[in-house]
């Protein structure tokens, strides 16, 4: 019988065909790990969101505690000691007694990043110590006296900036304040000085470095970012004190220095220059700290790996141990995540 016509010739190898396409499971397989990254990307931008917005606030409550404790032992030191001022000679009254003037303060020594003042503002609910300095670390504890302007009291421009959002955002409602507002004052000799608002919130451009210029009276300048969520312009607060001004062994720091901290540079040196305006003027408005670059990154790094490593552990496990798995890995991802948001936050310009 003849061959069947096959229409391949004897010994001729017969051409491969082209690859099909990859199995359904693989790409549903790809797809679904694809979806889960966003959803992951898009977990971690709220997270951040919610840091800034709630987290910087336990760190700045922690602090906030440990500064209180710091002031409270202060002022318990220097009441406790007798004052050294030697009251000046008796002053005449008009009824023709004699009455020695008050002792003289003695100006508080406070080392950068330290207790100095009690500030409250009752119209709008704040209720902070005060840290000496305004840079990045020390504003993340709470409102920053400005190194060199005068101490609560004293005649002269008392100046103080605070952030107005995130680590408790103690600025957050100043633009509320109205004329006649009071705002109190406590130093560590436990004397309060009421100053008194004496115009209504204004803005300032950050070329704008008058409002620390220093003043032949006793005056509270408040300042913060503007708008909030930005760092565009600067928020000035201006108060007056009520009553006689505090009398002290030494001019006040408002009246012979002015100076170079720059708020948001924790790398400024804190040394003193006669430029009245220094400090503001040398804001880091529209920038970050770049020195937050590295630890960022690497923190990133960081989570990305223990993320990877435990969808891998995910895939190994059986189907009804997988949500263990899933809440165990997400908790020891959110350790690094706290810290790369800790510095990422640092890269941001700076609210004061």
């Amino acid at each position: 019988m003849a061959d069947v016509v096959t229409g391949v010739e004897p010994g001729a190898h017969s051409t491969p065909l082209p690859p099909g396409p990859p199995p359904l499971g693989a790409v549903r397989r790809s797809l679904r790990e694809f979806g889960l990254g966003l959803i992951t990307l898009g977990v971690i931008v709220l997270l951040f969101v919610a840091y800034q917005l709630f987290g910087t606030n336990l760190t700045e409550a922690r602090n906030q505690s440990s500064l209180a404790r710091q002031f409270q032992a202060a002022v318990h030191s220097a009441t406790s000691i007798p004052a050294t001022g030697t009251p000046t000679s008796p002053a005449t009254s008009v009824a023709g007694a004699t009455a020695a003037e008050p002792p003289v303060d003695v100006l508080p020594s406070v080392p950068p990043g330290g207790a100095i003042e009690h500030l409250v503002i009752p119209a709008i609910g704040v209720d902070k110590y005060v840290v000496e300095g305004t840079n990045e670390a020390d504003l993340r504890r709470g409102p920053g006296h400005y190194i060199g302007t005068a101490f609560p009291g004293q005649v002269g421009n008392t100046a103080i900036a605070g952030h107005r959002t995130t680590y408790g955002a103690p600025f957050f409602e100043l633009n509320q304040l109205k004329i006649g507002d009071p705002i109190e004052l406590t130093d560590l000799n436990d004397r309060t000085w009421v100053y008194v608002v004496s115009r209504s919130p204004f803005v300032v451009s950050p070329s704008d470095v008058s409002v620390l210029d220093p003043t032949s009276f006793p005056q509270l300048t408040l300042t913060t970012c503007n708008p909030r969520f930005s760092a565009t312009s600067r928020l000035v607060v201006i108060a007056r004190l009520r009553g006689q001004a505090a009398r002290v062994t030494s001019p006040s720091p408002a009246t012979v220095q002015k100076p170079t901290v720059l708020p948001g540079d924790a790398t400024t040196p804190r040394t003193a220059v006669t430029n009245p305006g220094s400090a503001l003027a040398g804001a880091n408005l529209g920038q970050g700290q770049s020195s937050a670059w590295l630890p960022s990154i690497l923190y990133g790094i960081l989570v990305i790996a223990v993320w990877v490593l435990t969808r891998l552990a995910i895939n190994r496990t059986r189907r009804w141990y997988r949500l263990g798995a899933y809440v165990f890995g997400i908790g020891i991802c959110l350790i690094p995540l706290w810290f790369c948001f800790e510095n990422v936050v640092l890269l941001l310009p700076q609210s004061i």
